[in-house]
């Protein structure tokens, strides 16, 4: 045997611990995207086994998904008894949605300075977005406030705002738990996307504080 041929032990444990990553990885993302879209409320409760049988998965991988989320403060363990999911607390929830309002307003500012087409061209992107609904109300969220950001040529401002997404994405899940509330985001993506056409940057700045108020109002 030459030596850059792997030995029978090495070819052994290699793909096994690349298996076991990949089943950690997809625990992890399995329930880390239930718990951002909302289908895991705040205190709902969760078991290890139901879902590695929904995974077909052994317990192991499970468990270290919910250790990781955990120390991501998603995720409250309780011994023998499994993982409870952490509510939005009333405080986090302004406060991130303060902070959403800040960036967004930050950007119009920016978009305000370089005139009146900067404004009308997001405007017409983010039209563009409201027509192109995506089935997932939170993730057309995401992707009608993100082109705001963008649109303002900021790479500093975006990436900082793309940070908070996790944080917001959990509070516009339950902020959108209905069809009705899903149209009502659209309307008020829509309303802001009309006021830069115009253009009128301070009434886009008001509808930027109305909409994360209507958003606080609904999980309050």
């Amino acid at each position: 045997m030459t030596d850059d041929q792997p030995t029978p032990a090495a070819a052994h444990t290699e793909p096994a611990a690349a298996h076991a990553e990949s089943t950690a990885e997809r625990a992890y993302h399995h329930v880390r995207t239930r718990l951002l879209d909302g289908s895991w409320p705040g205190g709902t409760l969760l078991s290890e086994g139901v879902v590695a049988i929904e995974l077909g998965l052994s317990r192991t991988p499970v468990r270290e998904a919910f250790l990781r989320l955990q120390s991501e403060g998603f995720l409250r363990l309780y011994p023998k008894r499994g993982a409870q999911v952490v509510p939005i607390a009333p405080g986090e929830a302004r406060s991130v949605l303060a902070a959403r309002v800040l960036f967004e307003r930050a950007a119009v500012d920016a978009l305000a300075e370089r005139g009146p087409d900067a404004l009308t061209a997001v405007a017409a992107e983010l039209h563009a977005a409201c027509e192109h609904r995506d089935p997932h109300p939170v993730e057309a969220g995401r992707h009608f406030h993100l082109t705001l950001l963008r649109a303002a040529g900021n790479p500093v401002l975006t990436s900082l705002y793309e940070t908070l997404w996790d944080r917001q994405i959990r509070i516009s899940a339950a902020a959108t738990a209905t069809r009705a509330h899903a149209d009502e985001d659209h309307a008020e993506h829509r309303a802001l996307a009309d006021a830069l056409a115009v253009p009128d940057p301070e009434l886009a700045r008001a509808l930027i504080g109305a909409h994360a108020d209507s958003l606080l109002a609904r999980i309050a």
